[in-house]
């Protein structure tokens, strides 16, 4: 594929305003459009500054298909929180291995969390909302921040349906938060579309999935769903769904 090394030295010049122009002008273009079309132009246009997030969600793992067909070497990257399903840890390899790439893995600082712990207790976040999101910002968020260092294109899963905490959110945005252009190229998909997409191109997902777990994040703080749940309902169950975010995707 050409790559445009001129638009990404043109973009990290630009002023906020015209960088959140640009980001609206590029979702007019791309919205409704099927998502290759917008992670080929990004691929093309960022070249060495164009990321996923991957959480390795059916969404993720659907992006990273497309992705690697584009680009061999695009950039993905994971979270590690430390409080992982066993099945998780096998789908990075799984992953790996299938694309024949190496998906990079980041950490919390060790020093934060055993503080943390010492302080609060190895399960602080069923205490509080406010325990709960001190121990995503310090597993999840101040990893991420490492992760997108550099990074003008942070590509995502997110979709409206999942959520009511995302029915608002665009295909392409600009993120003031960590200063990046948030790419959703499966915003307007739909549950079903995403895992038709994984059966016919046979992507590698997590084994959960097939147990009731619709939505895999922290083993504590996941649990599977019933019949007739919304698909996040096993994420922080325990908590107002209108506020169950964990950071990464709410801080603009």
């Amino acid at each position: 594929m050409k790559y445009n090394i001129a638009m990404e030295e043109k973009f990290a010049s630009m002023p906020l305003e015209d960088r959140k122009a640009f980001a609206a002008e590029k979702n007019a273009e791309f919205m409704g459009q099927n998502p290759e079309k917008a992670l080929e132009y990004f691929l093309g246009a960022f070249p060495s500054s164009t990321a996923l997030s991957s959480s390795l969600s059916y969404e993720d793992q659907a992006i990273t298909d497309m992705m690697v067909k584009i680009r061999k070497d695009a950039r993905i990257f994971t979270l590690d929180t430390g409080r992982q399903f066993p099945q998780t840890y096998d789908l990075i390899d799984r992953t790996n291995m299938q694309y024949g790439i190496r998906i990079e893995v980041y950490f919390p600082d060790f020093r934060k969390v055993q503080e943390m712990v010492r302080e609060h207790g190895i399960n602080l976040f069923y205490d509080s909302v406010e325990l709960r999101h001190l121990c995503c910002d310090i597993r999840k968020v101040e990893p991420l921040r490492r992760a997108l260092q550099g990074v003008r294109v942070w590509v995502s899963g997110l979709r409206r349906d999942q959520s009511v905490t995302r029915a608002d959110m665009q295909m392409v945005e600009y993120d003031t938060a960590d200063n990046v252009i948030k790419l959703n190229p499966l915003i307007l998909w739909t549950e079903e579309q995403v895992k038709s997409y994984v059966k016919e191109n046979g992507v590698p997902y997590n084994k959960l999935h097939e147990q009731g777990f619709p939505s895999i994040g922290c083993q504590p703080c996941t649990r599977a769903v019933q019949p007739g749940e919304d698909i996040r309902a096993g994420r922080w169950w325990w908590e107002d769904p209108n506020h169950r975010e964990c950071g990464l995707h709410s801080r603009k």
